[in-house]
């Protein structure tokens, strides 16, 4: 069973960019995060074939560079290694990097478009990125060799509304997202809304069930209809918030969106009682079911 964060990465490699300068900040973002980019040479590594055979078709696309990929003994870690010097030195030109640069840094000038940023980011993330499958925990980090590298790559975040944490591990320059939200923003920025939309129902479960527990007097059969009826419909809500925003909906939908989410245990009778004057248990499901279909229609 493939880890959550291959899903993720999965997920990226099949993303599907119309525009070049978009194809550009991808392989960016991979070459610049690689295990070596430097005016002399470019070394490129993976355990997933999908984004190594990727970067390949890339960097012949792009930059007309032809590249053998090798394999470990053990047929797990593939592997792009420019050595030509001619060739690294026009990759490395490329990106509109110099020779004379003392240390790597992102140059911003490579991004035409927000879209192009977001590229970027996903590029980052398959060169040097993990997430923790969200049933164990939250934690999606990206490791950098290099501080300034590092540095840059928290600006480019900070201009995205996210906060990551910042720690060193063996050597390595660890950001790091632990919560959970900011861990699904950054899926989306980067593509991966599958995997998005995935960790949420995941994590709504977790929490209907850590709410059932506390009821001494609820029993199992009732949890398990509660996750299974309650889950579609938060996950519905949380998809029209993060597409649409809440503000869209009729005033008794908005009203029924908040009070789902605020009381994600709840059955349709108690939530039904919640409304002022109370409305009936088929009202609160009509709504619910209303919810769900604009979640589908987005």
């Amino acid at each position: 069973m493939a880890s959550f964060s291959s899903q993720v990465k999965n997920e990226l490699v099949k993303i599907e960019y119309d525009k070049r300068c978009c194809k550009k900040s991808l392989l960016y973002g991979m070459a610049l995060f690689s295990k070596c980019f430097s005016y002399d040479r470019m070394t490129f590594q993976s355990e997933n074939e999908n984004i190594i055979m990727l970067c390949k078709r890339l960097l012949k696309e792009l930059c007309n560079i032809d590249c053998n990929i090798t394999v470990s003994p053990s047929g797990k870690i593939f592997t792009i290694d420019i050595k030509n010097k001619t060739t690294a030195a026009r990759l490395f030109n490329y990106f509109a990097h110099s020779q004379y640069e003392t240390s790597l840094k992102i140059n911003f000038s490579n991004f035409n478009c927000q879209d192009c940023q977001n590229a970027f980011l996903a590029g980052v993330f398959l060169s040097c990125g993990t997430v923790t499958s969200p049933e164990k925990d939250y934690h999606l980090e990206f490791s950098v060799a290099f501080l300034n590298l590092t540095k840059s790559l928290m600006t480019l975040f900070a201009e995205s509304d996210l906060s990551p944490k910042l720690i060193t591990r063996k050597g390595y320059h660890i950001i790091y997202f632990k919560d959970s939200e900011s861990i699904e923003d950054c899926l989306y920025i980067m593509g991966a809304s599958a995997s998005m939309f995935d960790m949420m129902n995941i994590k709504i479960v977790k929490e209907i069930r850590n709410a059932a527990n506390r009821k001494a007097n609820c029993e199992t059969a009732n949890i398990e209809k509660t996750v299974n009826a309650a889950s579609p419909q938060i996950a519905a809500i949380l998809k029209i918030q993060k597409k649409k925003g809440l503000e869209s909906l009729s005033p008794q939908l908005h009203e029924m969106a908040e009070v789902r989410l605020d009381n994600p245990d709840l059955s349709l009778s108690e939530l039904a009682s919640m409304f002022n004057p109370p409305i009936s248990r088929s009202g609160a499901n009509h709504r619910l079911k209303r919810l769900i279909q604009i979640a589908d229609e987005l």
